[in-house]
Formats: structure tokens, sequence, C-alpha cells
């Protein structure tokens, strides 16, 4: 029985009864929207049709039997429960299963037109221009009240405040959007007012940001001539002007930083480099206080100084004194040892002409005697030669044969009958002929 006042707890709760009480498991179709992923693993999303939205959760023990990444734009299908989330108040769908239905026609056109561009080159590495490292203006394409420039201006202002920003008001969603962006881009690239260009807006659904999903803004992107950034919705949302940008950033914030990177890393190194500075400037104060102290105290009175040296040169005048002293008497002691050693060494002229005389008599004496021992022996020599001279023996009866070519012959088989020899005698010599041999 209902009681005639509910709370609101026991209003939903009843609620929730009835409706899970009267709805079965059952297949619903649409497209999905507004998606997202909490850290939990649950899914949260948005299924719609042409005229209405419903919300959906999937709890993460489900969605973890999808084998397929689900998407913002894709047409599935849900087995669904009907519930309510009491805490809110909320209608929902809990979402028990999921299949394919076909790609949703903001998807489909989507990657039509992702297709056809990037064929065309659009987004090629080489098309790609460098962000100015020290930009003297960054303009912004965004709407002045989206949240996107707030987050713009006060990066800008805590990592380059100096650095001036020029707005280019555009819608950033609805009908004509797109259109408005692209003739914005190419305003500030023919006014060239700014050095890089922010395409910015805040996170949404894919109809949100379908603005940036258009042809004429990629086309205005690709025909700019500034570098342009691209800072739309946040971290897992990629449109079509992402990948034509030069530079893709996560989010608004995240290409402020992009677009300031130069100057807020000079401010650093500036920074670091005035500590460095003061450092320096302190170490060389201090040391020069130090060395001041120093002099201070080696500063003395003139007339102090004078009677310092005064003192100095007489302490040197007496040591110069004494090692004066010291050397004449070194020098004196020498000269005397050396003049008894000269005296030691001087010669004794008589005791040497004695003994020069004696050594010329017994050199006399000596030749004489080892004159005659040499002729003795040259003699003998002599007589001996002459016994054994060939001279000798051919006085004796002996006499030498020769062959015809004048060698001596010794033995019979040198010559042959009829042979002319020589025959050498001690006086004279004649030819014979060889009768016979034996």
């Amino acid at each position: 029985m209902i009681p005639d006042v509910l709370t609101v707890s026991q209003l939903n709760r009843l609620a929730r009864e009835i409706l899970q009480q009267n709805f079965p498991l059952f297949w619903v179709s649409g497209e999905v929207s507004n998606l997202t992923r909490a850290t939990s693993g649950h899914v949260y999303f948005s299924l719609k049709d042409e005229s209405a939205q419903v919300r959906c959760v999937m709890f993460r023990n489900r969605a973890q039997l999808v084998s397929w990444r689900l998407e913002n734009g894709q047409q599935v299908e849900a087995q669904a429960l009907v519930t309510l989330y009491e805490a809110r108040g909320d209608f929902q769908l809990n979402i028990e299963g999921l299949r394919r239905a076909g790609i949703g026609a903001l998807y489909e056109a989507y990657a039509r037109l992702r297709g056809l561009l990037e064929r065309e080159g659009m987004f090629a590495p080489e098309k790609k221009r460098q962000l100015p490292r020290f930009p003297r203006r960054i303009g912004i394409v965004t709407s002045p009240q989206a949240a996107a420039l707030r987050d713009i201006m006060t990066t800008l202002r805590r990592r380059a405040p100096h650095l001036p920003a020029i707005l280019y008001p555009v819608p950033v969603q609805g009908d004509g959007a797109g259109d408005k962006i692209a003739a914005a881009i190419l305003l500030a690239g023919e006014r060239s007012e700014c050095d890089v260009l922010i395409v910015a807006r805040g996170g949404g659904s894919i109809e949100d940001l379908w603005a940036f999903n258009e042809e004429c803004v990629a086309r205005a992107i690709a025909a700019c001539s500034l570098p342009v950034i691209s800072g739309i919705g946040h971290e897992t949302d990629t449109t079509i002007a992402d990948f034509v940008a030069d530079r893709r950033a996560a989010t608004p914030t995240a290409a402020a930083e992009l677009a300031s990177t130069g100057w807020f890393a000079a401010a650093h190194e500036l920074a670091a480099l005035g500590g460095a500075m003061q450092r320096s400037v302190r170490m060389l104060i201090e040391s020069r206080m130090q060395r001041l102290d120093l002099l201070a105290h080696r500063l003395l009175h003139p007339g102090a100084r004078v009677r310092r040296d005064q003192e100095v040169i007489a302490h040197h005048l007496t040591r110069l004194h004494a090692a004066l002293a010291r050397r004449l008497r070194h020098h004196a002691i020498a000269l005397e040892r050396w003049r008894w050693r000269l005296r030691q060494a001087r010669p004794s002229i008589e005791a040497h002409a004695s003994r020069l005389a004696l050594a010329n008599q017994r050199l006399s004496a000596t030749t004489a005697w080892c004159l005659a021992k040499q002729q003795q022996r040259l003699g003998n020599l002599a007589a001996a030669l002459t016994q054994l001279s060939p001279q000798a023996t051919l006085e004796r009866g002996y006499s030498i044969v020769c062959g015809s070519r004048g060698e001596v012959v010794s033995n019979s088989n040198q010559v042959a009958a009829g042979d002319v020899v020589e025959l050498r005698f001690a006086e004279g010599w004649a030819h014979g002929r060889i009768e016979q041999r034996g």
C-alpha cells in the first residue's frame, strides 16, 4: 500500500521497482553519444535517434565482454533493462550486451571526409609547419563565452604574461559555425597580426564538436599562412581539424602551453641565469671583501714602514758582514792548503839531472848490446839460408829440368819421348831431347 505522503527516496524506489517489473530484458537501437569511460571500468553514454535520447550505463563486467571499441557516432543495438538511478532520479538503461548496427550518420560523414583529406595528403607530416619559438602575438579562434578562452588566457598569463593575444570571435557549435570558423582562420592568415594561431573549443559530444569536422574548416587550416595549433575538446576527442593542424594539443590549456613553450623555457633559463649571476656577484664581492680585510691588515703607517725597513736592512747588513767574514776565512784556509801542496809538488832539479844521466848511460849500453845480438842472429840466418838455397844444390853437381812451358819436371810422367827440355846448371843452361823415359 502506498502511503499518503512519500519521501523522495521512497518515490524513486517505487518508480524503479515499477519500471523493472513492467519492462523485461529487450533490445533497443540508437546512436552512441556523450561516451565516457570511468576509471572504475564502467562506461556511460547516451543512445539517441532523431527526436529523443536516453542515458545508459554499462558496468565493467559487461563492458569487458564487448570485443570492439565503443565510440561516439556508432549505431548500435543494446540489450537493456529499464531502471531508475535513485540517487538522482535519472531514468536510464542498464546495458547487458551490445552489437553493431552500422555506423551512425555523423560518424560515417566523419570517416568519409577523413579518408578524402588523407588521400589528398593534407595530413602528411612534411606539410606540418614549425611553431615559432618566440611568437610576438598569439591569435585565438574560439567563442568569447567559451571556457576554452578562459583556460588559454589563464595559461598565457601564467607562462608568458607579456605575450599579447588577438581574439577572432566565432560560434563553436550550431548551424553555420563551421563556415564562420573557416572564415576567421582565413582572416587571421590574411591579416598576419600574429605568429601562431590557436583554434580551440572545450569538450562535448560528437554533435557539439561537429563544426570542427567540416571540410571548410579543414581546408581553411591547410590554406592558412600561419602555423595552427588545434586544442579542441578533451584528450579523447579527435576531430578532422586535429589531423590537418600543424600541432594537436589534447586540451585548450595544452594548446596555450605549446604556443608559449619557448617563452616559458626562456623565462626559466633567464631565472636560472639570474640566480647564477647573483651567486657569482655575491662570491666576487665576498672575495673582494676578504682581500680588502687582508690589505687593511697589511696597511702600515709610513713611519712604521720606514722603521721596519730600517730593521730589515740592519739585519741584512749583519748577515752580509758575517757571510763575508766566513767567506774570507774559508778562502784563507784554502789558499794555505794550496801553498803547502805546491811546496810538496815542487821538483828537485839536481836529483832529476842525476837520474837522467844514469838513464842515458843505461840506454847507450843496452842499445849496443841489442845491436850486436841482432847482427849475430842475422849472420846465422844468412849462413842457414845459403846452405838451403837451390844454387848451392846446383853447385854440388845437380841440375834442374824444365819443360817446354818452363815448368819444373820432377816426374818422368810429365814428359814424353821426343820432348825438348831445358837443363839449368850452376852456371849456364842447355837444351836436350828426350829419347826414352822409364
